[in-house]
Formats: structure tokens, C-alpha cells, sequence
């Protein structure tokens, strides 16, 4: 089956699914494998179910025409996204970095989405899978399209692109994450910096945190470039010292303009300037612009503040690196109170530099004051430091429960096999 009579299938069932206990009715079934299942076997159960076709790579008996085969259905998956992609001709605004993309992705989706119809990746869909299925659900009202993009080797975000065709583009920043998979930081902006290397090539157009010398000369010779930054930029803004949320006051408008987040931390500033800086490029009035910021609240374990009883939980447990913990353990340590915990989990493919990397983390506690350090499995196991450790956020949880904490300010970050949001179940 050619791609182009799948996709006239999928313009009669504009729906698609690889799993099938989230099947709808009339969806269209991609019975996609891996090295540790085969969704070949799944295909007649999705059509018991309501699937209006089945589309795999083994031969599989079928009377009714309705299960399809091809050469490999992940091939076919993007294939088909690609296709859909190029009846566009909108706004496609790529997102990728090491720290910060799934939140600049909402906050740039926020502010658009209150002025333009605007599809967006959906929860962690940022791989091979999930951006392809992310495409296939842009409808053609659409009139922008903010797609996320993660990636823990290089070529990954260059594929990606393949069928994305992103017109625009945000590195939100190239930190010490993925250190295995990339082959160092340089591998980092070598891998990250393929988003702008397509930008490059297509006359695209590159957002940039002016104050990255990195960035802005990863995006040297990309057509259009928009800045944001603390100085010298199309926006500019500070972080104000105010306690628990961020407040940012931008600097280069007309009239005062202050956006109150739901956002803690410092480090989320170039996130907000960003999202600020693509609403005003295309147009959105300021005062909707703030709004939308203003009232976005984060989730998934992410850049979260959580209040039990009398004490204060930052949780920020979907994922760590070594530049994420830095800047989450600075900005707690730079919280007014005397009453300050430390929950940090492990952080996982760092390769040859984990070692080094989890000591550099127990270097930076040293240099602050807390109440109590708590680290927990990974490679803190594995480095000699003065803290109480556990192998698992569960034995944390335990350890947690007998304690008797009041008024008390916590982080609780780690990667996410760690799964240290699980101590929240108990606080």
C-alpha cells in the first residue's frame, strides 16, 4: 500500500492509534514493534474493537480487507504524518533543548492558542511515535502548530524534521542531558543545533535567548532571527525577587507590563520571554499575551508547587540532568527560610561522565545550608557523600512519613525512572 492511498484512508478516518486500549471507534490502527513487543498481534483484537483498520508488517489472514500490509508500519506511520504535514501552509513552531521545552511549548501554545486555532504535541509525544501521531491529529482548521521535539542522540531532531518541515524553531538551551547518547555537550549542540540546520537550508525563522552566546551562534546565517533575552533583545524582561512564584516585569514595552506565573523558579524566565517574544512576532495584543501566561498552570510533576498543610512542595520530578538540578537547587537555596529540604533522585544517561556529574551535584549542596538531604538510587549510590540515601523514592516515602516536618520549603527532583514523585503520595 502506497502512502498516498493510506492517506486517503486516513481522510476518511482522521484518527489514528498504536495502542489498543485507547482505541475509538473508526480508528486506523498502526500496529507498530520494538524489540520487546510485536503490535502485529494485536491487529484483529483492534478491529474486534472498533478500529476501522489495521495497518501492519506480517502477513496476518484477514477475510474482510480491512488489515493492511506494509514494507514497516513505523516507516508508514511518518510517511503518512509527512503527507498530512505538507497540505499545510501555516506556522509549524519546532521546540527542542535539554531543559524547558515541554514548558516553553505550553506557554508559547497558551498565548497563541487564545488568538489562533493551535494544535500542540500532547503530553510527552516527542519521539519517533509521538510526533508523527502529533501531526495526524492537526485538523484543517488549524492555523498553527506547535510541535515538541526530544531527542537523546544525534540525527534524531534532523529526522524529525523530515516530516515536520518546521518553519520556526526554539532551542530553548544545550545543557548536560543525554551525555551518553549525544557523546558530550558538544554532541548536544551538534544534535540539538539540526533544528537549526533545516531553518538554515528552508528560510525558516529561529527564535534565540540572546544571552546564550551559544545559541546565537549555533543560528549564525538562519534567514530570520527573533531575540529574546535580559538585554539587547526584540524582548526583553527580568525576573523580579519576589518569593515562591516567578514574577517577570518586561522591560522594552511601551507601558509597565508585569506577568504574575504560576511558575517557580528563576530559571523559568527565558521560558516566559520566549512564549512572550512569539506572541507579539505574530501579532497577539500584549494584554492577551500576559493573560495567557498568567493563567497556565503547570503540571506532570513539572516546576510544580504544591502546599501540604504548612509546608511547601517544588516539584519537579518529570525528568533531571545535571544543568536542571544546578539551577532547581539554587533557587530553593535562594528562598527566604530556615526550614529547607533536599529530595534529589538519580540522574540517568550521563554514560562515562554519570560519576563526576552526581558529585558535582553533592558539591553544589555542600555550598548551601539545608535541614536535611535526602538522595535517592542511581549513581548517587555509587559516590561517597554525607546525605541519607535510599535505593528507592518508595524507601524515601517511608523514611518521610516518620518525620515531622512543619513549614517547611522542599525539593523533590529526579529523573524519571526514579519516580520521586511518589514521595508526594505520603507528604
Amino acid at each position: 500500500m502506497t502512502t498516498e492511498q493510506l492517506y486517503e484512508l486516513y481522510l476518511q478516518h482522521p484518527s489514528v492509534q498504536t495502542d489498543t486500549r485507547q482505541l475509538k471507534q473508526g480508528d486506523i490502527f498502526f500496529a507498530l514493534s520494538g524489540p520487546n513487543f510485536n503490535g502485529n498481534k494485536f491487529a484483529l483484537k483492534a478491529l474486534e474493537s472498533g478500529a476501522s483498520y489495521a495497518i501492519v508488517d506480517e502477513e496476518i489472514p484477514n477475510e474482510d480487507g480491512r488489515i493492511l500490509k506494509v514494507d514497516n508500519v513505523l516507516e508508514s506511520l511518518q510517511l503518512l504524518a509527512k503527507c498530512h504535514r505538507e497540505q499545510f501552509d501555516i506556522p509549524f513552531i519546532a521546540i527542542t533543548g535539554s531543559n524547558g521545552k515541554t514548558t516553553t511549548k505550553e506557554l508559547v501554545n497558551a498565548v497563541l492558542a487564545g488568538h489562533f486555532r493551535t494544535y500542540t504535541t500532547e503530553g510527552n509525544l516527542n519521539n519517533h511515535i509521538g510526533i508523527p501521531l502529533t501531526l495526524l491529529r492537526v485538523m484543517k482548521d488549524a492555523e498553527m502548530a506547535v510541535i515538541e521535539m526530544g531527542a537523546n542522540h544525534q540525527k534524531e531532531i534532523a529526522g524529525y524534521c523530515e516530516y515536520v518541515e518546521p518553519t520556526h524553531g526554539i532551542i530553548t538551551n544545550c545543557g548536560k542531558a543525554h551525555l551518553e547518547g549525544f557523546g558530550g555537550e558538544e554532541g548536544v549542540r551538534k544534535g540539538k543545533g539540526e533544528l537549526f540546520d533545516y531553518l538554515r537550508s528552508n528560510s525558516g525563522t529561529a527564535f534565540i535567548f540572546n544571552d546564550y552566546g551559544y545559541l546565537r551562534e549555533m543560528s549564525s546565517g538562519i534567514a530570520n532571527i527573533i531575540t529574546y533575552g535580559t538585554a539587547d533583545a526584540f524582548v526583553t524582561g527580568k525576573a523580579l525577587a519576589v518569593e515562591t512564584f516567578l514574577v517577570v516585569e518586561l522591560l522594552n514595552e511601551e507601558l509597565p507590563a508585569i506577568i504574575k506565573t504560576q511558575l517557580v523558579g528563576d530559571y523559568n524566565l527565558p521560558n516566559v520571554l520566549c512564549a512572550v517574544a512569539v506572541g507579539k512576532h505574530f501579532k497577539v495584543p500584549m494584554p492577551a499575551i500576559i493573560e495567557a501566561i498568567e493563567k497556565y498552570t503547570p503540571g506532570n510533576s513539572r516546576s510544580q508547587m504544591l502546599v501540604r498543610g504548612t509546608n511547601h512542595i517544588i516539584l519537579d520530578a518529570y525528568n533531571a540532568n545535571p544543568s536542571s538540578m544546578k539551577v532547581a537547587i539554587e533557587n530553593i537555596a535562594g528562598i527566604d527560610s530556615d526550614l529547607k529540604v533536599l529530595m534529589l533522585g538519580g540522574m540517568m544517561e550521563l554514560g562515562d561522565e554519570s560519576l563526576n556529574e552526581h558529585q558535582n551535584v553533592v558539591d553544589i549542596i555542600k555550598k548551601y545550608n539545608w535541614n536535611k538531604v535526602v538522595l535517592v538510587g542511581g549513581d548517587f549510590g555509587k559516590i561517597e557523600h554525607p546525605f541519607l540515601y535510599f535505593n528507592t523514592s518508595t524507601e524515601a516515602g517511608d523514611w518521610f512519613k516518620q518525620q515531622d516536618f512543619k513549614n517547611t520549603y522542599f525539593l523533590i527532583k529526579g529523573s524519571r525512572s526514579i519516580k520521586m514523585e511518589k514521595i508526594t503520595e505520603v507528604i
